[in-house]
């Protein structure tokens, strides 16, 4: 039986790469080569130091069990297809949404999507990620010419920098305590890049949005993130919560900051939204995926400028140590497993 390797938390903030054994294909499946895999730091980094509060389907109080496994977002060729299908064939380009660090991703067929020739790996391995932020945008009924902030630039908070400007928002407003990623935004695109450690963020931003924003993208899943991004809105504003509020121990007045200004909450985790057929706001995956890969197609967006960091999977006992334990970690990282021997 084919081997092939894989990325594996044995232990809080210990990842190996070990070797598994390829399983046979069932007749709806695709096993795709990897070519990129994209790090995606929030949820990795609960992954694997043994956060609870990794996915909303585990009920609360269930015990951290390893090994674990994380890597969602990825892209590579084609290997084999199963019986049942006839859409996809060994050599076709492909982006993966919910595959794993892996060299070989064995996948069923509709996690996987035939890319352009125009699409190169680096930005097909981002995709599934971009699907994120995509369809928190759009919940949040954006028109054009409408104010949009983004708190926390991290992965996704700079893919919605990008899309919240092509989407039509002005200004757009970019929120992070680190000067790096405030800078990166802007190459990005965003009209304006605030500290939010500072005494006076809440004036600069109710200054540059004459009084207050109307949407924003909630991404750091912080109760402070949340609470301050309350202090910025105009009134009947709409915010939608991207970040994974990891913990609930923390309090807003919602009397004042959410009742009184009449403002919207919406929850706009990935997995809120319809499987079958999308409508006004509330789009299928499918749909995002293939969105994105379209903008992507049509230049109209470049998410590989996003990249600060790419790795062999060889070195990913030190790159997990280092995302577990250093905060200053790169914001959008990659593995490149053509770097493997």
């Amino acid at each position: 039986m084919e081997k092939y390797r894989q990325i594996v938390f044995t232990k809080p903030c210990v990842a190996e790469l070990l070797e598994k054994e390829l399983p046979e294909l069932a007749p709806t499946q695709v096993a795709v080569k990897t070519v990129i895999s994209s790090i995606s730091c929030g949820t990795e980094r609960a992954l694997a130091s043994g956060d609870p509060n990794v996915s909303i389907a585990v009920a609360e109080g269930i015990e951290v069990k390893f090994p674990r496994t994380s890597g969602y977002s990825s892209a590579g060729v084609v290997l084999a297809v199963g019986s049942a299908v006839n859409d996809l064939k060994a050599g076709d380009r492909a982006a993966m949404c919910w595959s794993c660090h892996s060299e070989i991703n064995v996948m069923p067929r509709h996690n996987v999507y035939k890319i352009a020739d125009s699409v190169d790996f680096t930005s097909a391995a981002l995709c599934h990620i971009g699907t994120f932020p995509l369809a928190a945008i759009r919940k949040t009924k954006l028109d054009v010419g409408e104010s949009m902030m983004i708190m926390g630039l991290g992965v996704l908070g700079l893919w919605a920098v990008q899309l919240a400007r092509i989407a039509g928002a002005v200004p757009v407003i970019a929120v992070d305590p680190v000067k790096e990623r405030r800078e990166k935004a802007l190459a990005l695109g965003a009209d304006y890049a605030f500290d939010p450690t500072e005494a006076d963020f809440v004036q600069k931003v109710k200054e540059v949005t004459c009084g207050g924003v109307n949407t924003v993208i909630e991404v750091t899943g912080l109760g402070v993130g949340m609470d301050q991004s309350l202090d910025c809105m105009k009134k009947f504003g709409r915010i939608a919560l991207l970040g994974c509020t990891r913990n609930k121990e923390f309090h807003i007045d919602y009397y004042r900051k959410v009742h009184g200004p009449g403002i919207t909450i919406i929850g706009a985790h990935t997995d809120a939204r319809p499987k079958h057929e999308s409508s006004d706001g509330w789009f299928t995956a499918k749909d995002d995926t293939e969105s994105i890969l379209k903008l992507i197609a049509g230049k109209r967006i470049d998410p590989s400028v996003m990249i600060d960091a790419v790795y062999s999977p060889e070195d990913c006992g030190e790159i997990y140590d280092r995302l577990c334990n250093d905060r200053s970690f790169p914001a959008v990282a990659q593995f490149d497993w053509t770097k493997l021997d």
